[in-house]
C-alpha cells in the first residue's frame, strides 16, 4: 500500500501530460470528469470525496475508499469529515458579521473584549490575517494541562495569562499563521454578542444556508453520526489503517476537545458547496466586507501578505483570483480551492491523510486549469 503512495510521484507527472490533447477531437474525446477518473485511478488507496463544481453546479461528485476502515463501511459522497483548519473561514464571517452589526470594528484592540491578556499592540484585523505574532496556545497547554481534563477557549486563555510566552514578532510588522488568533477570535465572538460561538454559527451561517450536516461537534456527537467519516492512519507495521484517534500523539483532539475558532467544525462535500456559493452573494454579509475578507493583509513594511479574513490570496495564470483554504487533522487532509472570477469550485476532503494528497490536489488543479484553457 505505502508503494502505491510513492508511485504515484513518478506516476502523475506523466499522467497530466498525456490529458493534454493535440487535437479538438482529442480534446471532445477526455472530458473532465474521465481526466479525474484517470487521475485518482492511480491512487487506488486514497479515502474520501472529490468535487468539483463549475457556476456552483457539481461536474465531477466521487467517493473514495471507506468512512470506517474497520467496519468497512464504504465512503459516501454525504460522509461527514473534521474539517480542522477550514474552520477558519467561518470564524472569520461570524467576525465580518458582527463587525456589520456594529458590534465590533476590525481595528479594535483585543483588550477591549478579552482585558488583562498579556499581549498589547494587536487588533482584530491583526487576528484575522494571521499578522498577531500571538505564541502558540497548543504548546502551553501541551506543557502545562492535566490531560484528563477537557480544555476549552476559557482555560486556553487562563493558561496564557498565567505563562505569557513572548509573542513571536511585532503585531502587523509578519504573517505566522496562528491557531491561537482564532481561538481569540471566537472568543470576542461571544464577548460582542453575549452568545455562545457554536450558537453564532449555526444561527448564522450553518441553518440559513441549508447546511444540515455541518456543525461544531464534540466526540459523542459524532460516535452518533452513522456517516462519519473517521480519520485513519497507515501503520506499516501492522499493513493496515488504524484510527487516528488511537495514537497518542493524536490526544489533544480529545483534551483540547472543547475549543471553538480553529477548528471542530464538521461537514460533508455538499454543505461546503453551499458555502462556497453563498460567498458569491450577499446573503451572509456586504461586497466591501467580502472584499475585505479576499484582499492580503497590508505589512507595516509596505509589502502584502498571502492571507486574508481567514482565506489564502492568490491568483491563477488561467482562472484568475483564488481563494483557498486547507485544514489538517490527524488523519484528516482537506482543501477547498475557489476560482472566484472563473467561478470554479475544488473540494477534497481525505481521511486516511493520504501521503499523496498534494499531488492529487494539485493534479486536479491542473486538469480544471486545462479543461478552461480547452486543452
Amino acid at each position: 500500500m505505502l508503494l502505491r503512495h510513492y508511485l504515484f510521484l513518478f506516476i502523475v507527472t506523466p499522467f497530466l501530460y498525456a490529458c493534454q490533447p493535440s487535437s479538438k477531437q482529442a480534446t471532445a474525446e477526455s472530458t473532465l470528469p474521465q481526466r479525474l477518473d484517470s487521475l485518482f485511478g492511480t491512487v487506488p488507496d486514497f479515502s474520501g470525496v472529490a468535487l468539483v463544481a463549475d457556476e456552483g453546479k457539481p461536474v465531477y461528485y466521487k467517493a473514495f475508499g471507506y468512512q470506517n476502515f474497520d467496519t468497512g463501511t464504504a465512503m459516501d459522497t454525504a460522509a461527514l469529515f473534521e474539517l480542522a483548519s477550514l474552520s477558519k473561514p467561518f470564524t472569520a464571517m461570524i467576525i465580518m458579521m458582527l463587525q456589520e452589526e456594529g458590534k465590533l470594528a476590525f481595528d479594535d484592540p483585543v483588550e477591549r473584549f478579552l482585558p488583562d491578556l498579556p499581549y498589547d499592540g494587536i487588533t482584530i484585523r491583526h487576528l484575522l490575517q494571521h499578522t498577531s505574532g500571538l505564541p502558540d496556545y497548543q504548546a502551553i497547554m501541551e506543557a502545562h494541562w492535566d490531560k484528563s481534563r477537557v480544555a476549552g477557549n476559557e482555560e486556553i486563555l487562563a493558561y496564557l495569562k498565567r505563562y505569557h510566552p513572548p509573542k513571536q514578532f511585532e503585531p502587523g510588522t509578519q504573517y505566522e499563521y496562528s491557531n491561537t488568533g482564532y481561538v481569540l477570535l471566537a472568543s470576542i465572538a461571544e464577548k460582542a454578542s453575549g452568545e455562545d460561538f457554536i450558537r453564532l454559527c449555526r444561527d448564522n451561517i450553518f441553518h440559513p444556508l441549508s447546511m444540515r450536516q455541518t456543525d461544531i461537534r464534540n466526540l459523542e456527537d459524532k460516535e452518533k453520526r452513522e456517516n462519519m467519516a473517521w480519520g485513519y492512519l497507515y501503520v506499516p507495521e501492522q499493513t493496515r489503517y488504524v484510527r487516528a484517534d488511537s495514537f497518542p500523539a493524536s490526544n489533544y483532539t480529545l483534551w483540547l476537545g472543547q475549543r471553538k475558532g480553529p477548528g471542530r467544525v464538521s461537514a460533508t462535500a455538499g454543505d461546503l458547496l453551499r458555502w462556497d456559493q453563498a460567498l458569491y452573494t450577499t446573503q451572509l454579509v456586504n461586497r466591501e466586507t467580502l472584499e475585505a475578507a479576499f484582499s492580503p493583509a497590508l505589512l507595516k513594511d509596505g509589502s502584502l501578505s498571502h492571507y486574508g479574513f481567514g482565506w489564502e490570496i492568490a491568483s491563477d495564470a488561467v482562472l484568475g483570483k483564488v481563494v483557498r483554504h486547507s485544514g489538517d487533522n490527524p488523519g484528516y487532509k482537506n482543501h477547498i480551492i475557489r476560482y472566484v472570477e472563473a467561478h470554479k469550485t475544488i473540494i477534497l476532503l481525505c481521511n486516511n491523510a493520504h501521503a499523496t494528497f498534494e499531488e492529487v490536489l494539485k493534479g486536479m488543479e491542473q486538469l480544471v486549469a486545462q479543461q478552461a484553457k480547452g486543452v
